[in-house]
């Protein structure tokens, strides 16, 4: 092939293989020859880098393909090439095809064994210096592409410009390029294996992408940030520890609170957010995905960037300071995490270099109707490989404290939301997803093995088995599980009339026989107050008093509940409204008593809950809980015990009716002085008032085959705590 044939090739995008072996400088039968392709320019010489002319190239086909033959060239000549593309412009620079390549052998051997766990470091766009020379590197996994081309604000968009270098059978692309600098704006160019342009691609690994509707990745120097959350990380183990008090705030960035009439940035929401989530004493705060997505009203569960915070609030830079200060101010920080699924949208993942790369080619595989997005193939290795390291990515470079792993069941069950028919059994014949089990593992494996504290959560709604257990048991290996069971449940039974809620009684009590298979939550969460569902508040029966006595009470009863704690926001101070995600959450409700009072409920349920271990030393273990009465279901009460390992006991009852329960007997196993320490009918919650005064001692016989007994009262539609007093020891600590 003639170098006139080969050059109009290169310019129609057509070249089949390395576009390194022919642009650039190389020996030819002349000497040596230096080829470039500068679609629009007019004109392109070559210097040496000391200024010295070594020519003016010719221009071989209209279109911008230019040559230099160096007949007197002995080796070969560094040169910078100089292009002019206007009268008055022109552009200085070295020849991207005269670099060699950046990634070494063992980053492409690794990212395609599955095991390269700081691939985010080498894929995507990275701002280096290389031969001396500033400027950006880009490698890009695309196996099945035939040419694969950087295009961006810095090149009139024009994939002849900067094609890439293919890495051998690696299926990686890389080229780096002088000069550019961070927040220069790029995606990928490729052509499938029959040559079809394929729509731009954004960067898979980019760190920032473009405010949507607008979809370029940007160049951002990952390491400009200086943390201040030194203290913070020492001791998180402890604050993530299942032994210790977590309860989690929930919450939509954009619908938290507005600004003149717009969402918060990240730098607004660090003035504000820290202090409030701290003052109402929760010790988590639960960010609803934060990866970049394209539409607002997937919530951020359909990613398109997953290593590139939104960036709708602001910067990289500005979503670390939010984090930052949340440390600071003693607040762990979950993200939710979504490696169940991605969108269809043209410049994501999906069809990426023209075949089924990320996801499964058959949709009795990958695809998820319910969603309209894709599966990930978790059996190939660089897909694995991309979402473990994605998970580790987060931990390392935001500090993150915890992942919220989103629909966990979609993944562990091949016929999820599937009819038959519409699903492929694995090689044994079952309906479990052998690969994605796999992958559940080696994620919490890899994230517990860092020994920086940080864990996990499952949101995971069927009895799959030992979700929480670690993975050397069989488990799966998450810290935690959302207990899904337990919502559905407990809501269904306060939405119940207290008339009829005797006839319920089991919706209440069922719970307790499998709250200890499993380190859980108690979540209330962003799905319980949308699709129609309505609120919280919402559920609850009877009048204006009632509901807001029923919400206090169901609170209470979560907060003194073994497993940990979750409430989406607007919940802490009885949302009326369903969530909008357009909208903020209504403030406004502050102004009426009994919301007021619902918010400082839970600001006083979160101040008990830290304070007595006996909520959360034995959480997980049934040696932390004891029955006092489950069965009173015609009076719909309930009575318990949280223990803690220094042998100290809560006694917890509550009437789920209106109607006040006089000389109510509670057994206990010790003699003494008991207290009321918690009343959730108490006047400044917006209670009637109705509580045990002063001191109450047990009395003989038993009761509920305990060998003491306390005669009480129960206030309506609330939950009472009562404490054994101690020689020496103050009732309140």
């Amino acid at each position: 092939m003639s170098q006139d044939n080969i050059a109009s090739d290169m310019m129609a995008g057509r070249f089949q293989g390395d576009p390194f072996a022919f642009l650039g400088q190389h020996e030819s039968s002349k000497g040596w020859v230096i080829r470039t392709i500068q679609p629009s320019a007019k004109s392109v010489s070559v210097e040496t880098a000391d200024g010295h002319v070594l020519g003016e190239m010719m221009r071989i086909v209209p279109d911008g393909f230019f040559t230099l033959e160096l007949p007197d060239a002995k080796s070969y000549t560094p040169y910078v090439l100089k292009i002019k593309w206007s009268d008055d412009g022109v552009q200085t620079t070295r020849d991207p095809y005269s670099f060699l390549p950046v990634l070494g052998e063992t980053d492409l051997y690794l990212y395609n064994e599955g095991k390269h766990y700081q691939i985010y470091e080498k894929l995507g766009a990275h701002l280096i210096t290389h031969d001396g020379v500033p400027g950006a590197s880009f490698a890009v996994w695309a196996p099945n592409a035939t040419r694969v081309s950087v295009v961006g604000n810095f090149n009139n968009w024009d994939g002849r410009r900067h094609m890439m270098r293919p890495r051998g059978s690696s299926g990686i692309w890389e080229i780096f390029i002088p000069n550019l600098t961070e927040w220069d704006i790029y995606k990928y160019e490729l052509t499938d294996n029959s040559g079809r342009l394929l729509p731009l691609k954004a960067d898979p690994f980019s760190f920032v992408q473009e405010v949507r509707p607008k979809t370029g990745s940007l160049i951002y120097d990952l390491e400009s940030y200086t943390w201040h959350d030194e203290e913070w990380l020492k001791k998180r183990a402890k604050v993530n520890d299942r032994h210790s008090p977590i309860s989690i705030y929930e919450v939509h960035l954009g619908s938290w609170k507005h600004k003149d009439g717009r969402w918060m940035t990240y730098l607004e929401l660090a003035e504000e957010l820290p202090k409030y989530v701290k003052e109402m004493g929760f010790t988590h705060i639960e960010f609803l995905p934060m990866a970049e997505h394209p539409y607002d009203g997937s919530w951020g569960y359909q990613d398109t960037g997953l290593y590139a915070p939104t960036s709708r609030y602001g910067t990289p830079g500005d979503f670390r300071y939010l984090i930052d200060q949340l440390h600071q101010a003693g607040i762990g920080v979950i993200m939710d995490w979504v490696p169940s699924h991605f969108p269809k949208d043209a410049f994501g993942l999906v069809n990426f270099d023209g075949t089924a790369l990320y996801e499964h080619e058959d949709p009795r595989l990958g695809e998820h109707k319910d969603w309209g997005t894709k599966v990930y193939n978790y059996g190939r290795n660089e897909v694995a490989n991309f979402l473990l390291a994605n998970a580790l990515f987060w931990i390392r470079e935001y500090h993150i404290d915890a992942l919220r792993v989103d629909a966990v069941a979609s993944m562990l069950y091949l016929d999820y939301s599937r009819k038959e028919g519409e699903w492929i059994p694995n090689k044994y014949g079952g309906r479990e997803n052998l690969e994605a089990i796999d992958f559940l593992r080696r994620l919490n494996e890899l994230v517990f093995a860092e020994n920086t504290g940080v864990t996990t959560f499952a949101e995971e709604s069927t009895a799959w088995p030992m979700v929480s257990r670690p993975t050397y048991l069989g488990g799966l290996g998450f810290g935690y599980k959302w207990n899904m069971g337990w919502m559905h449940d407990t809501l269904n039974y306060m939405k119940e009339d207290p008339v009829n809620r005797k006839y319920h009684h089991n919706e209440l009590t069922f719970g307790f026989l499998y709250a200890f298979t499993e380190n859980f939550v108690l979540p209330l969460s962003h799905d319980e107050v949308v699709y129609g569902k309505g609120t919280i508040l919402g559920r609850m029966p009877g009048d204006e008093w009632q509901r807001f006595a029923n919400l206090r009470a169901y609170y209470s009863y979560m907060f003194m509940s073994p497993g940990k704690k979750l409430l989406f926001m607007g919940d802490e101070f009885g949302d009326p409204y369903e969530w909008n995600y357009r909208e903020e959450l209504p403030w406004d409700m502050l102004n009426y008593n009994f919301h007021n009072g619902v918010q400082h409920i839970v600001k006083q349920l979160n101040l008990f809950y830290k304070d007595h271990p006996e909520l959360s030393d034995l959480d997980s273990e049934v040696s932390g809980f004891e029955w006092i009465d489950g069965s009173d279901g015609n009076n719909s009460c309930l009575t318990f015990m949280r223990k803690d390992t220094r042998g100290h006991s809560l006694v917890v009852a509550c009437n789920f009716t209106p109607v006040p329960r006089y000389n109510y007997r509670i057994g206990v196993n010790e003699s003494g002085v008991y207290r009321e320490v918690f009343n959730s009918d108490d006047k400044t919650y917006g209670g009637s008032g109705v509580s045990n005064q002063g001191d109450l001692r047990t009395e003989d016989p038993g009761w509920n085959f305990k060998p003491y007994a306390l005669q009480v009262v129960l206030p309506p539609l609330a939950v009472v705590v009562f404490e054994l007093k101690k020689a020496g020891e103050s009732i309140v600590r």
